[in-house]
């Protein structure tokens, strides 16, 4: 099949998008359609005294003020967190309210306080300026570590210490025996900074009632409407029914993450149209997603490696503060204990892990999931825990690693953690990253740069992940109010074109290519026939949507359980047609043909039957159509892995680093369109590079107001910062799905931090640097240079 599967076919949708036919949220409009703007809080910590509206509601051309009296009056309640945890006497963690708009007090610089809706967007902008909020000064937590000390100011009076949970994970007595028996102990201090996600389409939403039926159309950037309509119907909306509620997340131009969560924005469309009987939208724009849209990582880690006098790892440790902003957001608890602590065995033979965490409540932003969610802070972890360990014993880092990889006949593997991870080759990924870098040719190349007065280091990240999160019941029974299967329908239509009706959803990722392909390889179809639908809750039955690299694993097992279904039923058919039975029905190449006769029928063909069919086909036997749908909830997660090394420059006189080389060697299981992967692994380099190197949001430490709102202050890497990335991948296909694969979406971000910091710190080892906190700057990077050269003399 010339477009099936391990094809680099062109993306399907790349040429409307290219030629400006993409349909985003902020292109939908209404005739009569009203806008909404938004007051949000000017302070990061203030009690409400009063807020007087009227002078923005006698605006001409202002049709309503909305403040929290008005939803709470017409029945809206919180937004909710889906996946709280446990403290460690298995006391739930503390939930403080989350209102739609702020009620009594503000918590972060940015919360949404009053909305107004306006017959134009720049007349609601001028309203919300006539709004007066008295408020009254409260003392701001800027930052976990300050959240953390004695006789901070608190963010929630019921919440003593801002400490929201103390989570703790595996067994603490043979932590401390492996400790005491260790030959080397190795320490870190790690920094995971804060990340703002920088989607290239901000957050919009579109709002529609019908009165006549009591019903609602809400368009939104959304990765998961079917998430975003359960949660709003249970929780936010309690008053409606799901079916009176429909959810479409149109083109999305981008997520990572933070279009998951609830927001305040969606719920006062909704309220705004049906109190106004008009369509009401809201265009976010790029400064209020630094202040409005979630963030990410922001955590303080100490972290420990017991090490043997071989050189074996023998237990790993790790406590940590972790910062949940003002609230618990959707995602936002899961992050830092499960997702984190569960693969800090890493691709090692672990014996033994520990992790500690405190969730904490600051005056900022709340914090959720982000690309990687939870595993890039855990490589980082580890994998700078094993250049430390390497050092501590005296051997070279890559023998270090290959000393504790978990060997390729071991799979599957079950570790320490409680995961199984189910296939992988480690040293394979190494050695094809290895020989890709011609890391035999490195010593040279860094004797060149010592003679140009320079310094140049190699770092690698060996790193494995948890994706295709599943199976439900496991994560319901710790805690999830949302389950983790994914929903296909495959629709063979008479004139034989396949519609695919799918519950993932595509915000960048190439589905309507990607599942296309399956079909196509399966039913050896056009690529052109297949079309995709999702992101709607009106067209798809349900569905959980996209994260955590999902789509292809779960969305796309689904779809080849029902294209099996298909198939089963086309035999019948067939069977009926040709006078046969269906076990002497074989498909092959697009034809149905009966075992050692001449009998054959296209697919084509039986589609056409299926819909109009003959005299011969009794209805109680075989019902006419050819539509089948398919539940899958996988039996384990997927684990993705590789190697990514970072070979840098830095120049001595500036600190500034340069990345001259960056390979990665990816096993991603069964690869389906291999242009598609490489993009997604680029995409990924790009947002790791720039966590180690580039991006910090930053807050006053006295005031906690944001001081990196625009691309003026936060820093985005550009082109000129990144190589030309060397992308290769390894198939170890996984039994846990049907297509074997395990995703790749996820792979750049989690793996390049710790890479990047590795090659910066075997750059400076000559100087004794052996670490620069993330992000690594010049500045930060220039200050290490001379410090150590004053202890040097």
């Amino acid at each position: 099949m010339i477009n099936g599967i391990g094809k680099p076919v062109r993306r399907k949708e790349d040429g409307r998008f290219l030629q400006g036919q993409g349909r985003y949220t902020a292109d939908v409009n209404f005739d009569d359609q009203l806008h909404l703007a938004v007051l949000r809080a000017p302070v990061a910590h203030g009690k409400i005294n009063s807020i007087d509206t009227r002078a923005a509601a006698a605006l001409p051309g202002v049709v309503t003020v909305i403040t929290c009296d008005d939803l709470e009056k017409a029945g809206y309640g919180e937004m909710p967190c889906v996946t709280p945890t446990f403290n460690v006497d298995g006391s739930k963690q503390h939930l403080p309210p989350h209102w739609i708009l702020a009620k009594d007090k503000m918590a972060y610089f940015g919360e949404p306080v009053v909305a107004v809706v306006a017959e134009t967007r720049l007349i609601a902008k001028d309203a919300v300026e006539l709004i007066e909020l008295d408020y009254q000064d409260l003392p701001a937590v800027p930052s976990i570590s300050l959240a953390a000390e004695e006789g901070a100011p608190l963010v929630w009076d019921d919440v003593p210490g801002n400490q929201a949970c103390h989570w703790v994970f595996g067994d603490k007595a043979a932590i401390d025996a492996a400790f005491s028996e260790a030959a080397h102990v190795v320490s870190l201090d790690a920094v995971q900074n804060r990340l703002t996600p920088s989607a290239m389409e901000p957050r919009s939403v579109v709002a529609d009632y019908d009165p006549g039926k009591d019903t609602y159309t809400v368009y939104l950037s959304n990765q998961n409407p079917h998430i975003e309509r359960m949660i709003t119907c249970r929780t936010t909306m309690p008053f409606l029914e799901e079916y009176q509620l429909r959810v479409i997340a149109p083109d999305v131009g981008g997520g990572f993450g933070s279009k998951s969560p609830q927001y305040s924005e969606n719920y006062l469309c909704l309220y705004a149209a049906k109190l106004t009987g008009k369509p009401v939208k809201w265009v976010g724009e790029r400064s209020e997603s630094f202040v409005s849209d979630t963030h990410a990582r922001d955590h303080v880690t100490q972290a420990s490696m017991a090490v043997a006098a071989d050189g074996k790892i023998l237990a790993i440790k790790s406590a940590h503060l972790a910062d949940l902003g003002a609230y618990s957001a959707i995602f936002g608890p899961l992050v830092p204990t499960v997702l984190y602590a569960t693969m800090l065995s890493g691709v090692y033979t672990v014996p033994a892990v520990y992790a500690e965490c405190k969730l904490m409540y600051t005056n900022t932003v709340p914090t959720d999931a982000y690309r990687g969610a939870g595993r890039p802070e855990a490589a980082y972890t580890v994998e700078r825990l094993v250049e430390l360990a390497a050092e501590a014993v005296g051997i070279d880092a890559i023998e270090m690693r290959r000393r504790n990889f978990i060997p390729a006949d071991a799979f599957p593997y079950p570790t320490c953690t409680g995961h199984t991870y189910d296939s992988g080759d480690y040293h394979q990924c190494l050695d094809k990253a290895l020989k890709a870098i011609d890391y035999d040719g490195f010593a040279e190349r860094q004797h060149a740069a010592a003679a140009e007065g320079n310094f140049r280091g190699i770092g690698m990240c060996v790193y494995t992940e948890v994706a295709g999160v599943g199976p439900s019941q496991p994560a319901v029974m710790m805690g999830s109010e949302i389950g983790f299967y994914e929903v296909t329908t495959v629709r063979v239509n008479p004139d034989g074109s396949v519609t695919v009706i799918t519950g993932a959803h595509s915000h960048g990722q190439g589905h309507e290519t990607s599942f296309a392909q399956v079909v196509a390889d399966k039913l050896n179809v056009p690529l052109e026939s297949v079309t995709l639908i999702h992101g709607d809750t009106g067209e798809v039955p349900y569905g959980t949507g996209t994260f955590g690299s999902r789509s292809i694993s779960l969305g796309g097992g689904a779809l080849v359980l029902s294209l099996d279904k298909v198939i089963i039923k086309c035999k019948k058919i067939a069977a009926f047609a040709l006078e046969s039975t269906p076990d002497k029905i074989d498909f092959i190449d697009g034809f149905f043909k009966v075992k050692d006769s001449d009998r054959i029928m296209a697919f084509q063909e039986i589609a056409n039957l299926a819909y109009v069919p003959g005299a011969k086909f009794p209805i109680e036997e075989l019902e006419p159509g050819l539509e089948e749908t398919s539940f899958f909830d996988p039996p384990n997660n997927t684990f993705p892995g590789g190697c990514h090394i970072c070979e840098i420059e830095i120049d001595a006189d500036t600190g500034k680093p340069s990345i001259v080389n960056y390979v990665a060697a990816d096993d991603f299981g069964v690869v389906i369109n291999p242009m598609i992967v490489d993009g997604q692994v680029h995409g990924g380099l790009a947002q790791g590079i720039g966590q180690a190197l580039f991006e910090h949001t930053i807050f006053d430490q006295d005031t906690a107001q944001m001081l990196t709102g625009s691309f003026l202050d936060y820093c985005m890497p550009r082109a000129d910062d990144l190589p030309s990335f060397t992308v290769q991948t390894i198939e170890n296909t996984t039994p846990s799905n049907p297509l074997g694969a395990k995703g790749c979406g996820e792979a750049g971000a989690i793996a390049a931090p710790a890479a990047v910091v590795n090659a910066i710190c075997n750059a400076l080892k000559p100087l004794g640097v052996n670490h620069i906190p993330m992000p690594a700057t010049s500045e930060k990077i220039w200050l290490a240079i001379n410090a150590a050269r004053s202890r040097i003399g």
